[in-house]
């Protein structure tokens, strides 16, 4: 059976569960600008592209091109926000340190800000060491594209075949085929389940402890 020598995941609604300070920032800059307000499940729709996409998606049809000055706002209120309710998703802290106790080397590639997934991988998913954390900055290609993905594989001296991808939506999917990744979808965040079939999910688990039932890692 196939085994798998490093693991790499995407953020929101895979290791922790951003939804709700994110859609505190989201109002916080519509209201500011007098915009209507966007409900839980929207932000939840919205999510997963990027903070540009999100404010594309998040401000009125007609205020689009207002998305430059939207960005720099809603940076600086999810700046102040991003460690307030953010928290890991059931059983995902005792599934990482499995992984860890086996040596297995951890990364993290978002499409969030880098600041911020920095700080929740310092902050929130601490005692876990993540050798490698690829958030969205200036410059470099967003996710589904794989280049910031492989990267990490090449930083572990991994071939791309041996790692295996975490992520909740077809954006995840998608970049983990892309990368030749084992695209592993999970259950319990952003997305449902039809999305990662389509998206060419290879495994789908609903529960962080069954990863390990599923794949060999070694």
């Amino acid at each position: 059976m196939k085994i798998y020598k490093a693991a790499i995941f995407d953020m929101d609604g895979t290791l922790v569960d951003t939804l709700a300070d994110l859609h505190d920032s989201v109002n916080e800059m519509l209201e500011h600008y007098n915009f209507p307000l966007r409900t839980l499940d929207e932000v939840r729709q919205f999510v997963g592209n990027g903070a540009r996409k999100l404010m594309i998606r998040s401000l009125p049809a007609d205020k689009i091109d207002f998305v430059d000055e939207a960005l720099n706002f809603y940076n600086g209120c999810y700046a102040r926000n991003c460690l307030k309710k953010v928290k890991p998703y059931e059983g995902i802290m005792e599934f990482l340190a499995a992984l860890e106790a086996k040596k297995i080397p951890l990364g993290i590639c978002t499409n969030k800000q880098h600041f911020a997934a920095v700080a929740i991988a310092e902050k929130i998913l601490a005692p876990i060491k993540f050798s490698y954390v690829s958030g969205d900055e200036p410059g470099l290609p967003r996710k589904p594209d794989p280049t910031r993905a492989l990267e990490g594989a090449k930083k572990f001296s991994v071939a791309a075949e041996d790692v295996a991808y975490f992520g909740d939506t077809a954006v995840d999917m998608e970049t983990a085929n892309n990368a030749g990744f084992l695209a592993v979808g999970v259950t319990w965040g952003f997305r449902p389940r039809s999305e990662l079939v389509k998206s060419g999910a290879k495994i789908i688990v609903d529960r962080p402890q069954e990863i390990l039932e599923r794949i060999i890692f070694g």
